[in-house]
């Protein structure tokens, strides 16, 4: 029997330092002599490309899809390597969701939002661990990203809101370079899953 690959990813709203955080853990990982693997950063183009709408437009649909197409990349990328750098979680796609409801003026629909808090919540298990960033008004958003701040803000808070009412184990970072990222991905290679 093998050991099962650690799966390491990352939560937040966009430019918040996800990407850079993973790849200062992959050097990291590389110097223990691990393998390590990307499951690919974002669905959500990929999402648009087959016609479902994103960011302030997001359905249920398409939160759905994205969720599950990134737990099968995921569980492809465990073939392959020791660790597995998830570049967003399970619950990002969620956020954006409630954070585009939020600005629609919407509310979501009760059993729409437990049957994807439940997909969340399946995925987030297989995580060895958890990290979520924390938006610091103060970086500016990267050049291809929305530029509505107030919707940044809103999956930020929607994104830490669903983590503390659902109890997901986790460890909150302020951005790539809090080692608190670092020691809770090493932490997690011997250790089963990090607790806030």
């Amino acid at each position: 029997m093998t050991t099962p690959a650690v799966r390491i990813a990352v939560a937040g709203t966009h430019s918040t330092g996800k990407t850079t955080l993973l790849r200062r853990l992959e050097m990291e990982l590389r110097a223990t002599g691990r393998t390590v693997a990307w499951a690919p950063a974002s669905f959500a183009a990929k999402a648009a490309e087959l016609g479902f709408p994103k960011l302030q437009r997001q359905t249920p649909e398409c939160t759905e899809w994205i969720i599950a197409a990134s737990a099968a990349a995921t569980a492809e990328a465990t073939l392959h390597a020791d660790v597995v750098l998830v570049d967003r979680s399970a619950l990002d796609p969620v956020a954006y969701y409630l954070a585009a409801l939020e600005r629609s003026g919407q509310d979501p629909a009760p059993e729409v939002t437990e049957r994807l808090v439940g997909l969340v919540k399946a995925q987030c298990a297989g995580y060895t661990a958890l990290v979520a960033t924390v938006l610091d008004p103060d970086i500016p958003l990267g050049q291809h990203r929305d530029r509505d701040l107030e919707y940044r803000a809103a999956v930020d808070r929607h994104l830490h809101v669903l983590l503390a009412d659902h109890q997901i184990p986790h460890q909150r970072v302020t951005g790539p370079d809090d080692e608190r990222a670092v020691l809770a991905a090493l932490a997690a290679l011997g250790a089963g899953q990090v607790t806030a």
